[in-house]
């Protein structure tokens, strides 16, 4: 498969006044085109972290990302990435929240304009275009925030944690949406979650994280027999028991190893 992705003995370390912390330790896998891979791990292994080298956020100390066979700073590949809240200014009406992007890169054209209302439309918003962001449910915020990402016609996206600010209700709701939507517009994806749930329902595969310094534990793909595969019917499915129980021991094995040598 063609991979878009490709990271390579990967370490980065923090460095403060009061010493230097590592952070990631040797991080080596693969992202392929179209694929959808979670990432899992104890809190504050470095998983956030680990986004903000692939988008050039943090300079990368050791180890090589390649994006379309190009190394990470030769790239010209377009890199989007969803934060945990939806960072939607209020003074601005949502189709004007959705083309921010585009009018910061300078790409806004009549072309792109047309993009914007066409996928605002298709995905159940084109009634608020002119609404405030305070008008919507937190669901449809999420959804608008999704929309400006992909405006901007990414090839690869990054999401933190996306949907840990809604209530579970709506967690399930538009996690299913916007899998399905990521799905629809055959996007690469890489999603930072500490819902193992929600990893099983939308990935591809499962890539489970040590404490810190963060290792890759474990790569763990997720293959479900369904007519239809949909976040939703992956939870109904009987193999989600199989992978929540696989990775959940993978999560706790380290958490045990953690307190014998407290």
């Amino acid at each position: 498969m063609e991979q878009v992705l490709h990271l390579q003995h990967v370490s980065y370390t923090y460095h403060t006044l009061d010493g230097e912390t590592l952070a990631l330790s040797d991080i080596s896998f693969s992202l392929n085109k179209g694929e959808f891979i979670a990432i899992v791990g104890p809190s504050g292994c470095g998983k956030s972290t680990l986004l903000s080298l692939i988008c050039g956020l943090l300079p990368l100390e050791q180890g090589m990302i390649r994006i379309n066979g190009k190394m990470l700073r030769e790239s010209t590949t377009n890199v989007g990435y969803m934060l945990q809240h939806d960072e939607l200014f209020e003074w601005r009406t949502i189709y004007n929240n959705v083309i921010l992007g585009l009018e910061v890169q300078h790409a806004l054209t009549a072309r792109t304009r047309k993009h914007a209302h066409e996928l605002l439309g298709i995905y159940g918003l084109g009634d608020f275009e002119n609404s405030r962001p305070s008008e919507l449910s937190g669901g449809m915020r999420q959804r608008v925030a999704l929309i400006r990402t992909l405006v901007l016609d990414p090839e690869i996206l990054l999401l933190d944690e996306p949907f840990s600010a809604l209530d579970y209700q709506t967690r399930l709701q538009v996690g299913d949406d916007i899998g399905q939507i990521l799905r629809k517009e055959g996007k690469s994806a890489l999603l930072v979650t500490h819902d193992l749930s929600e990893a099983i329902s939308l990935a591809d595969r499962v890539i489970v994280l040590s404490r810190r310094p963060a290792t890759i534990k474990q790569t763990i793909p997720l293959v479900f027999k369904l007519d239809e595969d949909t976040p939703m019917n992956r939870r109904n499915a009987p193999e989600f028991k199989t992978y929540f129980n696989l990775v959940w021991k993978e999560l706790n094995e380290d958490e045990a190893s953690a307190r014998e040598n407290i």
